[in-house]
């Protein structure tokens, strides 16, 4: 794939620029620079890419493009207002624009993402499409798997897995938007057909300070980010978040759709919840179909209602939403069972902020309550994030379990004990009995020695990830491997 210069920089926002050589491929990192690139030198949140102009030349880029340096004598150059919109233009510009081949459907809100992206990818998947999917737990390009580093990538790598993914055949793409993403403009440029918002919670304050600040990153996603508004929104009308946005998005001309658990244009009547899975009649604009989803919980209901909306802005019909929905019986890391034939239930699950961890020990109350079962809930709290909400998850924690255990979650660059001492005003508050054990392997051990036939043993709050970040680096930790493997220490083994 070549082109030149000029062409690259259309549409771009160009200050100042000249030369005019053929670009072999683009990037912002210098350490991936080929002879023949172009470079985008740009200020990011932590490091200036200007500062690596001159290795990018070394390593053989022919062109760059800087948001604070002017042209230099000699070498090809475009001096841009703004570094990531620029970087998105180009990469679009250079991967031929694939996102405008694709009809694209981006969610949003604090929970629920992850779960809704893979539903919505199985309702298009019984509908006879080919998708993409980009989201917190992996990318999917038809035939391919591949690791996800970034909830939202950059645009280069963006445009990159949709120029694979139309390759691959896909017509339509859906994708997890986050806050941080829409507020650093990494999906500028990126046409959304439909906009989902599952909630709007606390968490990432330490990034955006205010709930306020918060929302104004959600509310972007309904406006365009260098776009047109969505054709199509779908919004969750019993979040208080919610129904201020449904009147924001009609202003910017989208046809609003709305659901709820028991009110909207897609709610659920007649619901079940039992340990095989939700089964409800979904009500929708155009009937209603009886639906049944192997994924638990109320929590899930509303996953299934958000992607049931999106999937009818789609054009997916009521018969293959149902098989859809049906069809998907786990995502990894949410709610997810450790089965070694032990007489209590184990579950991995990603919940990593107060109201999360109010959503799954809910969840597990509601299984162990028949059977006079306890909920035995494992929890820490990420380092160099927001310190506030820790003693709201230690107090959700405790409020929702019958016995907890502190530990570390991504202590990150933070003193493990620091950060569980945030947590543990929270829980105290509760009265619920409580162990701490920073060694999260000892912490899960733990829990698990201590439950008994019929209890739940929840492990919150790394779900699918598979590292743990310390101030000494990063090293390999799988929840749900470490659980099976101290499960088969006590004896059990399937």
């Amino acid at each position: 794939m070549k082109m030149n210069f000029q062409r690259l920089l259309e549409g771009a926002e160009v200050l100042a620029q000249q030369g005019d050589p053929e670009i072999v491929g683009l990037d912002y990192d210098s350490r991936r620079v080929k002879p023949g690139f172009a470079f985008v030198a740009m200020r990011g949140e932590s490091t200036d890419g200007n500062k690596f102009i001159d290795k990018a030349l070394a390593a053989g880029a022919v062109a760059v493009v800087s948001d604070v340096e002017a042209p230099r004598e000699g070498i090809a150059w475009a001096q841009v207002s703004h570094g990531r919109r620029a970087l998105a233009r180009l990469s679009a510009n250079f991967y031929r624009r694939p996102a405008e081949k694709l009809r694209i459907t981006g969610i949003t809100g604090t929970n629920g993402k992850t779960t809704t992206t893979f539903i919505v990818e199985a309702i298009l998947r019984a509908a006879g499409r080919k998708s993409a999917l980009v989201g917190t737990v992996e990318y999917h390009l038809p035939g391919e798997v591949l690791p996800a580093p970034h909830t939202t990538p950059e645009s280069l790598e963006l445009n990159q897995l949709f120029s694979r993914a139309v390759e691959n055949g896909a017509t339509e793409a859906v994708m997890e938007v986050s806050s941080h993403a829409l507020s650093q403009q990494r999906v500028f440029a990126i046409p959304f057909d439909a906009a989902i918002f599952s909630n709007l919670t606390r968490d990432h304050l330490d990034y955006h300070k205010t709930m306020e600040e918060y929302f104004a990153s959600k509310k972007i996603l309904f406006e365009g980010c260098g776009t047109d508004a969505p054709r199509a929104s779908v919004i969750n009308q019993d979040d208080e978040y919610g129904r201020q946005l449904v009147e924001f998005s009609r202003k910017q001309g989208s046809e609003v759709f709305t659901y709820g658990l028991e009110k909207g244009d897609f709610h659920a009547q007649g619901l079940d919840i039992s340990q095989a899975g939700n089964r409800f009649d979904l009500v929708t604009p155009s009937g209603v179909v009886p639906v049944f989803s192997p994924m638990r919980g109320r929590v899930n209901v509303f996953n299934v209602l958000a992607a049931a909306g999106a999937a009818y802005v789609r054009g997916c019909s009521l018969e293959e939403i149902a098989k859809g929905v049906d069809s998907l019986a786990r995502v990894p890391g949410r709610f997810e069972s450790v089965d070694e034939g032990q007489p209590f239930s184990v579950v991995v699950d990603y919940a990593h902020t107060d109201d999360a961890l109010k959503n799954l020990t809910s969840l597990a109350k509601e299984f162990v309550t028949k059977g006079g079962g306890q909920v035995i809930t494992v929890f820490g709290c990420g380092g160099d994030r927001d310190r506030a909400k820790r003693p709201l998850m230690g107090e959700a924690a405790g409020k929702g379990s019958n016995f907890v255990v502190l530990t570390s979650d991504n202590p990150r660059s933070e003193d493990p004990l620091a950060i569980m001492n945030d947590a543990l005003p929270g829980l105290q508050r509760t009265h619920t009995p409580y162990v701490l054990e920073p060694d999260r392997r000892k912490a899960i051990a733990k829990s698990l020695k201590e439950a008994s036939n019929g209890d739940i043993v929840l492990i919150a709050g790394k779900g699918h990830e598979r590292t743990q970040t310390t101030r000494e680096g990063v090293f390999p930790f799988d929840d749900f491997e470490v659980a099976r493997e101290e499960l088969r220490k006590l004896g059990y083994q399937k």
